[in-house]
């Protein structure tokens, strides 16, 4: 295996399956058989999750909502999001932490970094919820942020598109697919991959992300065994 430590992404849409809004029992159940499969392999697995089916600071605010308020709204979603994850993952037998940025002592432990490494040691899945615990940062940054923290070897980018194109795949029939990347040539071209903040963290910090289609059965495998799936961004 290419990595020992992984920060999974995950957005919050990508739980929403075939529905509108909310959780799609099934497509939960898929991720947590995709994540037990690497978590057997003996990789240390993080998980941060975004919040955008059940709620979004950003558009909240863009409807007369104050933005703090809206972005505190978005960080619960991602806990409901992160405890729903929890009890897929714990029914198919893997063990698993949720650890919450902002305090809900009843429902989630307080993120503490040892801890957070101690879990992930003993083979446990950490979920971490509840964003960076501050409004204005976005689920990405949440998870470069504790990727850097917990010394993870990569970040794995969870999205519905195999990888990065030249443009938006879905939209544009001619875009190509970049199999590897600098972090330069993604800002020089301007190509959407995450957040600037969270995207500059994760180049100075010299910590690679891996943009792959997760909600094809076996390619999360596949990326940990080093297999040419999605776009590798690095230095």
């Amino acid at each position: 295996m290419q990595y020992k430590r992984i920060l999974l992404k995950l957005s919050g849409e990508a739980l929403m399956g075939e529905r509108q809004y909310g959780i799609d029992p099934k497509r939960l159940a898929e991720y947590a058989e995709e994540i037990k499969l690497v978590v057997e392999k003996g990789i240390e697995v993080a998980i941060v999750i975004g919040g955008g089916n059940i709620f979004r600071g950003l558009s909240g605010a863009s409807n007369g909502m104050d933005r703090v308020q809206g972005d505190h709204m978005g960080m619960l979603a991602t806990v409901i999001n992160g405890l729903a994850l929890q009890s897929a993952l714990e029914n198919t037998g893997v063990q698993t932490r949720l650890q919450s940025a902002i305090k809900i002592n009843e429902v989630a432990e307080p993120f503490i970094r040892r801890r957070a490494m101690r879990h992930l040691e003993k083979g446990r899945v950490v979920i971490f919820g509840g964003g960076t615990g501050n409004p204005y940062f976005t689920t990405d940054s949440a998870a470069v942020l504790r990727a850097i923290e917990i010394e993870a070897d990569v970040i794995l980018k969870g999205t519905r598109v195999d990888g990065i194109y030249t443009a938006d795949p879905e939209k544009d029939k001619d875009a190509t697919k970049f199999d590897n990347i600098s972090f330069n040539e993604v800002l020089s071209k301007g190509l959407k991959v995450m957040d600037t903040t969270a995207f500059t963290l994760s180049q100075e910090n010299e910590l690679p992300i891996i943009v792959f289609d997760m909600n094809k059965q076996g390619n999360l495998l596949k990326v940990m065994q080093g297999e040419n799936i999605g776009t590798v961004v690095d230095l």
